[in-house]
């Protein structure tokens, strides 16, 4: 009988193949005391070590494949075989409570878990698969019991399980592997990412799936949906071959654009960029063709930690960036801690409404310890490529001019150290302020660019918390109120000669970009996923035309009327 479900598409992708039930193996250590502490933690790392050939020989596997960029997640695994919060608190564990290498191991490894898993934010909760795919196989060494792979398929399949690791997603032959389903995960999950740069359609959170197939069953899965059809009709069968067909074709037509530049149809050149939270996220961008980054979400470094990283760790961070990025410009925003995102290890003051409160640059004032560490690290890293350095959450030209004050002395001292430091960096700001978008002018004679934050810049003009669902409805991109803030934050730069972007989620939005681009926008930055259909588009946009629309549009009263002259007037070309 046909069966129907859904979960969250985790890389798009239709496949139809046999169903392959995989389950990892189970480890479960008694505690046992031991007498000779010393022999126990050579025991261990021992283990670690040959943790590391093993996952040292999965990186060179999968860059063999797939390129150095999609071999990044392994490299962030090696780190993890030398955090002090896993290696070094396992030692302590076995030294202090005298007992063996596999329970202390464990103990550590759930307490990491469970403190990933209870962040508020999502990618960070992802994050504890990384960590037991690591302890894993540190496990196995410790047990004897093998590490589970999938290594072996060697028909079509599609793998079922209620969860996979960055390595067995990284194993997979893709010779026969059509795509996996899991029961747990999202977006943000390292297996997710990974299917992503393998191109192989992935579902994940498809809740209860697995005691719903069979093993060999056919599947069909619709992953640009996130839909699964186990044991489908004939008729399902041949409709899903035909728009895998259509699928592939389109794909391809995409990828042709990776390689070309961005330009519109009647020869405007614009800049399209990636946002990106982690150094695993630089092989989207460099897959996608992107013309650099337009955002690093640097708050994401100090979160699922116990202390604020060292500037030498931000440093190497922050070189892997913009190395791998060979030229092409890397934005790197200041820390932005505060509102929805929280460090468990600092205690901020609570506040009634903390999105208006202490957070983003305002923190980074009152903190400035913290800030000239990640400001010293970002200058030593300069060298390493294309960077620009962008302040957040400004209202007021004071901060904006602190901020500059404190960066400036922190370049004077390296260069007094004899520390190298480039002189081709750019400074500039985000508006997403609405006092900042009307005194754009102002702030243009002092930074060297805007990036527009649309998220915030929308929810603070319309007075609506954008994590409130009961008012949502007010999270309105494309109203004329947003659209006249936008455009004068572009005209400002314009005016001073400056460049203008933006990084916020209308960026990338199908209906708002042909007004960006009416609008003057140098700089669209959006998820790297958005690059390629973002060119296509543009390409077929005139600015032109666009700009008369845009001007149209200002003068509109609703975002519904907005939205409906883009359908109307997109539509007629």
């Amino acid at each position: 009988m046909t069966q129907y479900l859904t979960g969250v598409a985790a890389s798009p992708g239709i496949a139809i193949a046999k169903a392959f039930k995989f389950a990892s193996v189970n480890y479960s250590p008694i505690k046992e005391s031991i007498t000779d502490i010393e022999a126990e933690t050579d025991r261990f790392r021992q283990a670690v070590e040959k943790a590391k050939q093993e996952i040292e020989a999965i990186r060179q596997m999968t860059e063999e494949k797939l390129g150095a960029q999609k071999a990044e997640i392994f490299e962030a695994h090696l780190f993890l075989l030398m955090d002090p919060d896993l290696i070094d608190n396992t030692i302590d564990k076995i030294a202090d409570e005298q007992i063996n290498a596999e329970y202390a191991l464990h103990e550590i490894t759930v307490a990491i878990v469970e403190m990933l898993q209870e962040m508020d934010n999502e990618m960070l909760r992802e994050r504890a698969a990384d960590v037991k795919d690591v302890s894993g196989r540190v496990m196995a060494h410790l047990t004897g019991k093998p590490y589970a792979t999938l290594s072996g398929i060697s028909e079509e399949t599609i793998i079922v399980a209620n969860d996979l690791t960055p390595s067995d997603t990284a194993q997979l032959d893709l010779q026969y592997v059509r795509g996996f389903v899991t029961e747990i995960g999202s977006r943000t999950s390292h297996s997710a990412i990974m299917a992503r740069s393998l191109e192989l359609p992935a579902v994940v959170g498809a809740q209860a799936f697995l005691d719903r197939v069979t093993d060999g069953a056919i599947i069909i899965m619709d992953a640009n949906e996130g839909k699964v059809i186990i044991d489908p009709s004939e008729q399902e069968l041949a409709a899903y071959q035909e728009k895998k067909i259509r699928y592939e074709e389109r794909k391809a037509q995409l990828k042709k654009l990776a390689t070309q530049a961005s330009v519109s149809a009647d020869g405007v050149h614009v800049e399209l960029a990636a946002n990106i939270g982690s150094v695993e996220d630089v092989a989207k961008v460099l897959e996608n063709g992107a013309d650099g980054v337009g955002l690093f979400r640097t708050e994401f470094i100090y979160m699922g930690r116990k202390s604020f990283p060292t500037e030498e760790e931000q440093v190497q961070i922050y070189k892997h960036v913009l190395e791998k990025l060979d030229g092409k410009r890397v934005v790197i925003r200041t820390l932005d801690i505060g509102g929805d995102k929280e460090l468990d290890y600092l205690e901020l003051p609570k506040e009634s409404n903390p999105f208006l409160g202490l957070r983003a640059l305002r923190f980074c004032l009152t903190r400035e310890d913290v800030f000239r560490t990640q400001l010293r690290a970002l200058l030593r890293a300069s060298t390493a490529g294309k960077l620009n350095i962008m302040f957040p959450m400004i209202a007021v030209l004071s901060e904006l001019r602190e901020a500059k004050r404190i960066l400036e002395e922190e370049r004077a001292k390296l260069i007094a150290e004899g520390i190298a430091v480039s002189d081709d960096i750019e400074v500039g700001m985000m508006i997403e302020i609405p006092a900042a978008a009307l005194n754009a002018d102002a702030f243009a004679k002092e930074v060297d660019f805007f990036s527009i934050g649309t998220n915030d810049l929308i929810q603070y003009t319309m007075a609506a918390d954008r994590m409130n669902e009961s008012v949502s409805y007010l999270y309105q991109p494309y109203h004329p109120s947003i659209l006249r803030l936008v455009q004068m934050v572009i005209s400002a730069a314009k005016r001073a000669g400056k460049w203008s972007g933006m990084c916020g989620e209308m960026a990338g939005d199908q209906i708002a970009i042909p007004l960006l681009l009416g609008l003057g926008l140098d700089e669209f930055s959006m998820s790297a996923s958005s690059v390629l259909p973002a060119r296509e588009q543009i390409s077929r946009l005139s600015q032109a035309e666009w700009k008369s629309i845009a001007e149209e549009a200002l003068q509109l009263g609703t975002q519904e009327e907005v939205k409906q002259l883009v359908e109307q007037r997109s539509a007629s070309r």
